[in-house]
């Protein structure tokens, strides 16, 4: 087995425990948030491994810092420490995490079985150039459209958090 496949699997296995810390962390929402910083940054490797290393940086920048440093202060914001889970949906919960783990790791056993060196990839794969002609030629639309859905959610943040409407 060579180095890039090695660490990919290591960096899979990674990102999978640390999705599953995150949904079975259901009392400390902290905690949960910094999970989901590992599994980001676990991707992140995941897409240096795949020579995409703009890719790669936009998702450690904008997932691994923004979005949870966000998902943080509404944390902080809500003080969700007093409430508390019923304890037959922390079980419930806690049970279908562990049965999709075990189906994930069952099925991650199987691929191990018969997997073998992926095709290279082609040139420029992840660049900023081809990122670039992809985003603004076959995905216009859909980038426009984002674009617009983002601003509205700020301007209803910037209303929902002003107190007093002048």
């Amino acid at each position: 087995m060579s180095a890039p496949l090695f660490l990919f699997y290591v960096f899979a296995a990674l990102a999978v425990v640390s999705a599953l810390g995150m949904v079975l962390n259901v009392r400390n929402t902290v905690a949960a948030a910094m999970s989901l910083v590992v599994t980001m940054v676990s991707l992140a490797g995941i897409y240096v491994l795949l020579a995409a290393y703009l890719v790669a940086a936009i998702q450690i920048m904008v997932y691994g810092g923004a979005i949870v440093v966000l998902f943080l202060f509404v944390v902080m914001l809500l003080n969700l420490h007093s409430d508390e889970f019923l304890p037959a949906r922390q079980r419930w919960l806690k049970f279908a995490g562990a049965l999709l783990g075990v189906f994930l790791l069952v099925e991650g056993l199987r691929v191990l079985g018969g997997f073998h060196e992926p095709p290279p990839l082609p040139e420029g794969f992840g660049g900023y150039r081809q990122l670039g002609l992809s985003l603004y030629t076959d995905y216009l639309l859909i980038v426009e459209v984002i674009s617009l859905l983002l601003t509205a959610a700020i301007v209803g943040a910037l209303i929902l958090a002003k107190r007093e409407i002048d």
